[in-house]
C-alpha cells in the first residue's frame, strides 16, 4: 500500500511539473505587437525560424527569407504582422499558388 501511494505521488509531481512547463515555454514566445519591426526581424535573421505570438491566443513561425527553413514543396512567403511601430514585412513556409506538389 505505502509503494502505491509512493508511485501515485510521484505521477501527480511529474504530471504537474509537465504542465508548468509547458505553460512556462508558451508564455515564453514573443509577441509582434510588443516589439518593433526591426527588432522582429534581427531575430528572425539571428536565429533562422521563430514561433511569434500574434495575438492573445495566435501564433505563427515565421523564417528567414533566404534559407532552408522550409519543407518542400513550401518556400518563404510574405506575411505582415501587426508591431508596435506598424505593419511588418516577414516571411513563413507555404506553397506558392498554383504549384501543385
Amino acid at each position: 500500500m505505502l509503494m502505491h501511494r509512493i508511485y501515485r505521488h510521484r505521477t501527480i509531481s511529474m504530471t504537474a511539473a509537465i504542465l508548468f512547463a509547458a505553460t512556462g515555454l508558451a508564455d515564453a514566445r514573443s509577441d509582434t505587437r510588443k516589439m518593433s519591426c526591426e527588432e522582429l526581424q534581427q531575430m528572425i535573421q539571428s536565429q533562422h525560424a521563430v514561433v511569434l505570438s500574434t495575438g492573445p491566443n495566435t501564433y505563427d513561425r515565421y523564417v528567414r527569407q533566404f534559407g532552408n527553413e522550409c519543407d518542400w514543396p513550401q518556400m518563404p512567403m510574405p506575411a505582415y504582422v501587426q508591431t508596435r511601430d506598424g505593419r511588418c514585412p516577414l516571411y513563413r513556409c507555404g506553397v506558392p499558388v498554383g504549384r501543385v506538389p
